[in-house]
């Protein structure tokens, strides 16, 4: 199984020590969205990413100081440079040398600026929504400048994994990048709902942190096939067939 998460705007820049890093796979497309993007004034980024003052400055010298050959501390591996509700429940702080590789090879994290990541890929601090209106002169959004990209990759890692299921804990705006419909495989959308006496429904940052938890369940037991999804019971959480289809599986929990 392949794990597909988004990333966060929220980043960290502390690197584990002794953590092995790899290099991004579109290290080449990256840099030409960073050029792209130093052509615009300060005030223009702010205005296309409406950002207030303060992150438009911290964003406009981000990308001033941005080089895709990072010196040694200027970097960090993806899985701890983002830092919102997804990835504090993931807790990779505590993953053994085992789990850190079995992440490496099933769990990606798809980028508006990077395409797509593996968990020890590293990355400098950033800011670009795949959402953005804007695509380096190639169409009209990011999602025309990647193109086929990252569905070419996700295949690619499938095929190299030999199995065809996509487990998505990304967001619609993220899930979209990947082009569903160019997947070769399976694609099974977890969706998690708080329930309130006979009515459930998702809560935003609820399930955040349960797309947090459930890509903790899979590195954890190393899980293979779906079926074992089925057993996550993380905070209260528990699988519910009839309110479940074939691609995608409801869990609920009573609400807090």
């Amino acid at each position: 199984m392949l794990i597909l998460l988004s990333p966060t705007k929220k980043l960290g820049t502390e690197h584990p020590a002794g953590l092995p890093c790899t290099g991004p796979s579109f290290k080449k497309e990256a840099n030409r969205l960073v050029r792209g993007l130093r052509q615009l004034s300060s005030a223009q980024l702010g205005s296309l990413m409406n950002l207030s003052d303060s992150l438009e400055k911290l964003t406009y010298d981000r990308l001033q100081s941005w080089s895709p050959n990072p010196k040694i501390g200027q970097a960090v591996p993806s899985l701890f440079a983002y830092q919102g509700e997804v990835f504090s429940k993931m807790n990779p702080a505590d993953f053994s040398e085992s789990e850190f590789d079995f992440s490496q090879k099933h769990l990606r994290i798809v980028s508006g600026l990077y395409g797509l990541l593996r968990p020890l890929d590293s990355i400098m601090p950033y800011r670009l929504e795949m959402g953005l209106p804007w695509s380096c002169g190639k169409g009209n959004s990011l999602y025309e400048f990647w193109g086929e990209r990252i569905a070419n990759a996700v295949n690619s890692q499938l095929a190299c994994q030999g199995d065809d299921i996509v487990v998505n804990l990304a967001s619609n705006e993220y899930i979209k990048a990947v082009q569903p419909n160019k997947i070769a495989g399976q694609i099974l959308t977890p969706i998690f709902k708080e329930k309130k006496g006979e009515k459930s429904r998702v809560v935003s940052f609820c399930a955040k942190r349960a797309r947090g938890l459930m890509s903790r369940f899979i590195i954890k037991n190393k899980a293979k096939v779906p079926e074992e999804l089925k057993g996550f019971r993380e905070d209260g959480y528990r699988f519910q067939p009839k309110l479940s289809s074939e691609k995608d599986w409801v869990f609920t929990r009573p609400t807090p």
